[in-house]
C-alpha cells in the first residue's frame, strides 16, 4: 500500500496520545479521569488508524490523477469499512467525550489547566472528525467506485 494518514493528523494523534499520558500523570482525579478516557480512546484510535483516516492520503495523488489500481481498491475497502463502522465510531465518540468532560471537570477542579485545554482540543478532534474526516473518507471511497464505474456507488 503506497498510501498512508496524511503527516498532519497523524502528528496530531501522537501529540493527542502524549496529552493523554501527560495528564494520566498528573494523579489524583484528573489522573484516573485521564485514564478513563484513554481506555475508551485506544481501541478507537487503532480503528481510526487503521481504516478511517489512511484513505485521506490519496487525496493529492487523486487530485494529480495519480492512483494506482491497487490503492484504488484498497482505499474503498477501507471506506467501505468506515461507512458500516460509522454507527459504531460516533457511539465511541460520545463515550469518548462523556469521559472528557469528567476529565475537564477533575483537571479544573485540580487546577490542571493544560489538562483542560487539552480535553477541549480532543472534543473538538472529535467533531473534526465527525463533520470532516469521515465523511471525506467515505465520500473518497464512493468517489473511487464511481470512477471505476460501479454501477451500485452510491
Amino acid at each position: 500500500m503506497s498510501f498512508t494518514i496524511p503527516q498532519p493528523l497523524k502528528v496530531e494523534h501522537d501529540h493527542l496520545h502524549q496529552d493523554l499520558s501527560r495528564a494520566i500523570t498528573q494523579g489524583g482525579r484528573t489522573g484516573e479521569a485521564a485514564r478513563v478516557v484513554a481506555q475508551r480512546l485506544h481501541a478507537h484510535f487503532h480503528s481510526e488508524e487503521d481504516y478511517a483516516l489512511p484513505p485521506l492520503g490519496l487525496l493529492s495523488a487523486l487530485l494529480r490523477g495519480d492512483v494506482p489500481p491497487e490503492d484504488t481498491a484498497k482505499a474503498i475497502g477501507m471506506a467501505d469499512r468506515l461507512e458500516a463502522e460509522l454507527p459504531r465510531m460516533l457511539a465511541e465518540h460520545r463515550e469518548i467525550v462523556a469521559a472528557l468532560r469528567d476529565l475537564t471537570t477533575a483537571a479544573r477542579d485540580e487546577g490542571h489547566d493544560d489538562t483542560v485545554a487539552f480535553a477541549e482540543a480532543l472534543v473538538l478532534h472529535a467533531r473534526t472528525e465527525e463533520e470532516v474526516l469521515y465523511p471525506a473518507t467515505i465520500l473518497l471511497g464512493r468517489y473511487l467506485k464511481l470512477a471505476q464505474g460501479d454501477p451500485q456507488a452510491d
